[in-house]
């Protein structure tokens, strides 16, 4: 047996009344006002503590009384030494009681000091100070032997059991504010989290709206200033005021969207999907049973088919697209499939995923990877059979 087993004190909560319920608080000072009752009851009947002798007995209980308040205290601070110091002045009064005839709150004393010490003390105290109180009782005590074992052992049995039953209040209440932090803690982490989502949303969204509309806002100025006959040049410099608008308005769109879908407002995938499908005339299947996602999951599919069918109007018009939604057992896949008509070629490579990072929507298919990777799933793009496919697998 560890030796912590006996120099450990009880849990502070064991020891307090923290998470004792309104009816074992009441329970609890019933009992203390009966046995002070008691005490009061035992010593004013005896002999000696009639007529004058009434204040000297009352005021023995008094003292008794204040000492097991002091040792409740003590004991609740972990101080060992004043609270045997309280504890010997307890005995000192309980034989004080003895030697003046009153055997009764003597041996009262003597059972409540056995008692509170194994319950509060360290089990390497509580034990020598329980066997101090009860050879004391059982020595003084005018009883037969079998009163006197049997009185010996329950209160014994007594203090242990309430010691126990201390010991796992304790523990539980422990383990209910640990639970509680724990809690405090992870919806704390949880916020972080949402505020970061929420920032990486916006940024990525505003980033490329703004850094697009400062593109256009700088040709349209050097249009103005190098130019010398501003009516030559107005359809260019109109041309590029509108799409920074466009831009603008694109920008402030994506921030409302991915808002709105991280607060879990905006309507299913699918509906987006259909609406998203007919305006840019391409054709949708959803397959599997549809389940409820998570906001991030659903902003994640939102953004790909969105920036895949603006690649698409971009790079090969007139191309036939297929959009394909997919419920499995585990997760949700996007496909963006398209025939790959007419697709405009980069650097002598027609379709690869710089195009499709760099196509100036406001979004990029290169940070909807790392935006799956974070949830997660995987977005692979490249040349198919017929054109190219964009595909996004996200875990549900």
């Amino acid at each position: 047996m560890p030796l912590s087993f006996w120099t450990s004190w009880p849990l502070r909560e064991a020891l307090s009344r923290e998470g004792l319920s309104r009816t074992r608080l009441w329970i609890g000072r019933g009992i203390r006002i009966l046995v002070m009752a008691a005490l009061l009851w035992s010593a004013l009947a005896e002999r000696e503590f009639r007529d004058a002798g009434a204040v000297l007995g009352l005021a023995g209980v008094a003292l008794c009384g204040f000492l097991l308040w002091g040792f409740f205290r003590t004991t609740l601070q972990h101080r060992l030494w004043p609270a045997l110091g309280l504890l010997a002045l307890l005995e000192a009064c309980a034989f004080w009681f003895h030697l003046e005839g009153a055997r009764v709150p003597a041996a009262v004393v003597w059972g409540v000091g056995a008692v509170t010490s194994m319950e509060r003390l360290p089990l390497a105290a509580a034990v020598p100070c329980m066997a101090v109180s009860l050879a004391a009782y059982a020595t003084r005590s005018p009883d037969n032997w079998l009163t006197i074992t049997t009185t010996v052992i329950g209160l014994g049995l007594a203090g242990y059991v309430l010691r126990l039953d201390a010991e796992a209040r304790g523990n539980a209440q422990r383990l209910l504010t640990q639970e509680r932090a724990a809690r405090k803690a992870e919806a704390e982490t949880a916020a972080l989290a949402e505020r970061g989502r929420i920032a990486r949303e916006i940024h990525d969204i505003l980033a490329h709206s703004l850094s697009a509309q400062l593109v256009h806002l700088e040709a349209a100025r050097l249009l103005i200033q190098r130019s010398g006959d501003l009516e030559a040049d107005r359809e260019q410099i109109l041309e590029r005021v509108v799409a920074a608008r466009g831009m603008a308005r694109e920008g402030l769109d994506g921030t409302r969207q991915a808002l709105s879908a991280l607060r879990g407002e905006m309507a299913p995938v699918e509906d987006y999907l259909r609406d998203l499908t007919a305006a840019e005339n391409a054709r949708l299947e959803v397959a599997g049973e549809r389940r409820e996602l998570s906001p991030e999951a659903g902003l994640a599919l939102r953004r790909v088919a969105q920036e895949a069918l603006t690649n698409v109007r971009k790079h090969a018009p007139g191309a036939r697209v297929t959009v394909r939604l997919a419920y499995t057992e585990g997760e949700v896949e996007l496909e963006v499939r398209d025939s790959g008509a007419r697709r405009k070629v980069r650097g002598g490579r027609p379709g690869t995923l710089g195009d499709l990072g760099s196509s100036g929507s406001g979004y990029g298919l290169l940070g909807m990877r790392e935006r799956a990777e974070l949830l997660g799933g995987t977005l692979d793009s490249g040349p198919d059979e017929e054109g190219f496919v964009v595909r996004l697998r996200v875990p549900v």
